[in-house]
């Protein structure tokens, strides 16, 4: 079946690939590996934003690297939202607790701190909306949705009960969000495969060999 693949990039990364020796993911190989041996796999629609160096003055030139790799799967297309990081007063639930060496805190404690807060903003909405939209267009027979965020729900309901179209979802967890699994076609789970479908190091490209990022 002609498919297409739409991918949470961060949704991927904070619930499979963060911490792992995985980041360096080929997902045309992943996509494949964890779909039906009769899919032929037509688009894979990968949605991120460009990350803050604030916090590691080093992950977007990373990021850009792992890019470069993407890149080089000719079906793949990046879609771009927005990352944000600014600082936030929010409120505490508990009071303040420094372990192993307790201090003397002022009394009372605050009831506010100051913390470092990220957001990526337009992708969601931008793979909801390209998954609808490739629907209605009969754009493919099949789509798969690498994701564990529940407000994808919606555009998957639509899809799969309004448009009658298949919706696989590849969760990156071993227990996904009920919403999800309920309403898509069919449940695959991607971790088993995670190590076995990484890029080479380095990627051979038109502009030169692309080296993993050492610490991955």
């Amino acid at each position: 079946m002609r498919t297409f693949v739409y991918v949470d990039g961060f949704n991927l990364y904070y619930r499979a690939l963060k911490g792992t020796r995985h980041k360096w993911l080929d997902l045309l190989k992943l996509s494949e590996a964890a779909l039906p041996p009769s899919t032929v796999v037509e688009r894979i629609n990968y949605y991120t934003a460009r990350v803050s160096g604030k916090r590691d003055p080093d992950m977007p030139r990373r990021q850009q690297i792992y890019f470069s790799a993407l890149e080089t799967i000719s079906c793949l297309n990046i879609h771009l939202g927005r990352f944000l990081v600014h600082d936030v007063d929010m409120k505490l639930v508990e009071p303040l607790q420094f372990k192993p060496t307790p201090i003397v805190l002022p009394q009372p404690q605050p009831r506010f701190a100051k913390v470092v807060k990220t957001e990526e903003k337009g992708s969601d909405v931008a793979l909801g909306a390209h998954l609808v939209r490739d629907a209605f267009l009969g754009a493919f027979e099949q789509a798969a949705i690498i994701t564990n965020d529940s407000d994808l729900a919606e555009p998957v309901r639509i899809v799969v009960e309004e448009v009658g179209l298949p919706v696989i979802l590849l969760t990156p967890e071993n227990r996904p969000v009920g919403s999800l699994a309920q309403l898509a076609s069919e449940v695959r789970h991607i971790k088993p495969s995670l190590s076995k479908c990484q890029f080479p190091d380095p990627v051979n490209s038109a502009k030169g060999p692309i080296i993993k990022p050492f610490d991955w």
